[in-house]
Parts: structure tokens; sequence; C-alpha cells
């Protein structure tokens, strides 16, 4: 295979008592049946509320079935759970061996990785990073193995939540720390992948759409299918708006193209937690 196209969506939040979020979601279905790519991945908080609602969970796996290609998927807090941070608060609820249990029953694999036109794709659970759970150190384990197949190839590496804000030792602040990979999980993942040419990290989780270069690794950040957050309720870092990004891979390089499909609007957070009555999101 010469070329290999990813459509890469995030933080969907489906739940069928969000009318406006199932719109958006059927928006982006609508263009990935016009533009067919080779696989979707869906880089977490794929339903509302799967740690209280089974139906999320559920009722999200079916929207993502009815998609003409192939999906791709791991988890984000709004699946399983929250992972605890060394200065942010306690995570609501925190990260649990059933809720991933779970994730994978209903939805698929939570961490994977595969080979195509002469790139390795892997896509991390995030979540459990930092946890104590025993598949945190499984997965690495895991993932030791696998970069040591990589044979020169190089990486793109797919998580929920961003590595960093601006550089790899940024501090965990208590306000923000549960954004990003926390340590020490973090120094692991970047002292691992330094042994391979990594090129891509693409992550969601922060409703912001960002794209930017460090180290000769781009970050993209994709933004909500679902909704963005007001700068009342979170600072902005980047672009606030709903939206996917598309790649297509070769053996020589990639691309990268940021876009809205056709008729996706911006949902205001305030508008899903007035359905919630009034409820804040974890």
């Amino acid at each position: 295979m010469s070329e290999f196209r990813i459509t890469q969506i995030s933080d969907t939040h489906l739940g069928r008592r969000f009318p406006g979020l199932i719109a958006n979601f059927q928006a982006v279905s609508e263009h990935i049946d016009a533009s067919r790519p080779d696989l979707v991945i869906n880089t977490g908080d794929v339903s509302f509320d799967g740690p209280s609602s089974r139906d999320d969970v559920e009722f999200a796996k079916s929207l993502h079935a009815a998609l003409p290609v192939d999906c791709r998927y791991i988890p984000g807090n709004h699946d399983i759970g929250d992972n605890p941070t060394a200065l942010g608060p306690a995570p609501k609820p925190p990260v649990s061996e059933a809720q991933r249990q779970q994730f994978r029953d209903i939805i698929g694999e939570d961490h994977w990785s595969f080979e195509a036109a002469g790139w390795r794709f892997i896509g991390l659970n995030s979540l459990v990073m930092n946890s104590g759970l025993a598949f945190e150190a499984e997965q690495f384990d895991w993932l030791a193995s696998e970069i040591a197949g990589v044979n020169g190839r190089p990486a793109a590496l797919f998580i929920h939540k961003p590595l960093f804000l601006s550089l790899p030792e940024d501090p965990e602040l208590p306000d923000t720390s549960i954004r990003y990979v926390p340590q020490p999980a973090r120094a692991q993942l970047i002292d691992m992948f330094a042994r391979v040419d990594l090129r891509l990290i693409a992550s969601g989780h922060v409703h912001q759409r960002r794209d930017f270069t460090f180290r000769h690794i781009r970050h993209v950040w994709a933004p909500s299918v679902g909704f963005k957050i007001n700068d009342s309720r979170q600072d902005r870092i980047a672009i606030k708006e709903t939206g996917l990004v598309e790649y297509r891979f070769a053996s020589d390089g990639f691309e990268v193209r940021h876009i809205r499909a056709p008729d996706q609007v911006d949902i205001d957070i305030d508008e899903v937690l007035a359905q919630m009555g009034g409820e804040d999101l974890a």
C-alpha cells in the first residue's frame, strides 16, 4: 500500500439524551461516507459518561458501527475514568479495570499497533498511566515489544491526552494537570519513543484544535466532534471549534488537513450542561 488515509475524530461524547451531539456526529459520518478514508480513529471520550452509563457506551458503539469504514478506538476519561496526577484534584471518577474491560467488551481494543504505507501506527490507553492498575505495567511492556519491532519505520502515536502543553518538562499544575499525560509516565513514554523515528503524536481531550512541531515531532490536537468549551470555563490555548482531522501517509512523509464537516456546528458546553440540569462535567 503506497498511501494510507486516516480520519481522526475525538471527544464525540455520545449519549441518547444529547440530540445536538448526535447531529454533529451524523454530520461527520456523512463526510466520512463521502471521503471514504482507509480507517477512522476515535481518540477517546467516545461516550458521554461510560463509567455511569453502559447505555452511553453501547449507543456510541452503535453509531460508529454504522460508519462505512473500519474504526479503531482509544478510551478517554469519559469512557473509563481519569488518571491521578501529582498535584491535580482527585479524578472523578478514577480509572478502573472494570470500566476498561467494559470499553473493550463494547467498543474494542484500548491499545493496538499495525503497519500501513511503510509506517507503524500505535494507539495507547493514556488513562491507565500513573493509575497503579496492573494493566499500566502490562501496556508499557507491550509497548516496549512493539517499539523493538519498528525496524526503522516512521511511527505515529495516537493517545487521548496530549503529551504536554509546550515542553516535555512542563510542570504539573493543579488546575491543568488533568489535561496532559501525567508524570512520571510522560517521561517514560518520551524515553521509549526516543528509540524510534516518531513523527506524529495525535491526541484529543482538550477540545481545542492545535498543531505544532517540537523536535521534529508534529503534535496534533483534534477538536471535539461534539462541542466546544467557552473561555469562561477553560483558558484558550488554540482554536475552539468542532471538527476533525484528516491524514494522508506515504513512505516519504505525511500530510495533515484540519477540517469541519458540512453542517457541523459549534455547540457550547453550556448548552450541554443545560440538558443535564446544570450538573458539571468531570
